[in-house]
């Protein structure tokens, strides 16, 4: 729990003081598509398949910081620093670089308690690695559909 309270803390202060290119509409919908997002997939993958698990191979209370007030500000951090006006190349690298932090974090989080949280049933991180430029894809398409859908707005 030590590891979770103190990403949570650094994540959150880290995303939102850097903060320069993300409104306060995008943030919402940027944080509210997270949640909505990661709670299905981990429906499926944890509570129905069991492939992996926060804490307990239950639900818990403390399983919602996770699901909640974790990933949100990582997202933010993803599209405020992405470089959405570079080459292709750059671009891919950027998500390449964010692949192998998260992958990083992931292991770190299967430490054990107090440090870790994170437990594997049959998942396994070479599966994450193959997912994650995926979901990284889909968020910044979300963030993109945001952006033109505010334009239409104004």
């Amino acid at each position: 729990m030590i590891g979770l309270t103190i990403a949570i803390i650094i994540f959150n202060i880290v995303a939102f003081k850097t903060n320069k290119r993300l409104t306060k509409n995008q943030i919402i919908h940027i944080w509210c598509f997270t949640i909505a997002f990661q709670q299905t997939f981990d429906l499926i993958i944890e509570f129905k398949y069991h492939g992996y698990w926060y804490f307990k191979k239950a639900i818990e209370w403390k399983g919602l910081l996770p699901h909640t007030i974790l990933i949100p500000p990582v997202n933010m951090m993803f599209l405020n620093w992405y470089p959405l006006n570079s080459k292709i190349s750059r671009q891919a690298g950027y998500i390449f670089f964010w692949v192998i932090a998260i992958l990083i974090y992931e292991a770190i989080t299967t430490l054990p308690e107090p440090w870790g949280y994170f437990h594997y049933g049959w998942w396994e991180l070479w599966y994450a690695a193959t997912i994650n430029p995926i979901l990284f894809l889909i968020l910044l398409d979300f963030y993109k559909w945001i952006v033109n859908a505010e334009k239409e707005i104004i």
